[in-house]
């Protein structure tokens, strides 16, 4: 990934690390009128991924190439505390990019929240950027812990991705893609390879 896509794409995390801070729910539904048709390229089987193993995040997830990380701290003075993450991209070609982003919270915050936690993360995505086009967004059960499936179009670009809240960690797993390169193959060896490790 060469250092201008990088530090536009960490400009961009830090942003979505902050609305992750929002405390308003939000009404988890996708306008049928308004969503749009995906049709996912064909594509062999994934081949070749590499497993990965964030200590840190203490889970395993495949990527397609080994990743980049960076480790931050991110002060959060309206909250009155800092907020440290973790993320590791890495991309198949220059216009799709897979990240893991392990957000670790106070040891005040924990997943009796996650719910509401969850819908202001999406609820900062979309109102980061007003083109932000939810195409659908569901909560699901991942081993064990409540998770926010989404799919956003901004323009020309998916980002579609994983959200889950597990003691006081968030994890994000996501795609970013141009839509003429998004392939539903590798956005699923992706994200359901995640796996947490105790």
């Amino acid at each position: 990934m060469n250092n201008k896509t990088w530090k536009g794409f960490k400009g961009g995390m830090l942003t979505l690390m902050g609305s992750c801070m929002l405390l308003s729910p939000l009404a988890l539904s996708a306008d049928a009128e308004n969503s749009v048709a995906v049709a996912p390229k064909t594509q062999s089987p994934v081949k070749n991924w590499q497993d990965f193993e964030s200590l840190p995040g203490k889970c395993t997830m495949k990527f397609p190439m080994k990743p980049e990380h960076v480790s931050e701290k991110m002060s959060m003075p309206e909250e009155g505390y800092d907020l440290k993450y973790d993320a590791y991209i890495s991309s198949t070609d220059p216009k799709t990019i897979f990240m893991l982003l392990i957000a670790q919270y106070p040891d005040f915050v924990d997943e009796r929240f996650a719910h509401m936690s969850l819908e202001a993360f999406l609820n900062g995505i979309l109102t980061h950027n007003p083109g932000n086009q939810l195409i659908f967004a569901d909560l699901v059960l991942v081993q064990g812990h409540e998770a926010l499936d989404f799919f956003i179009r901004s323009g020309s670009v998916y980002f579609k991705g994983r959200a889950m809240m597990v003691k006081n960690s968030l994890y994000l797993m996501a795609m970013e893609c141009e839509v003429q390169n998004y392939d539903e193959v590798h956005y699923n060896t992706f994200v359901d390879s995640f796996l947490l490790v105790k």
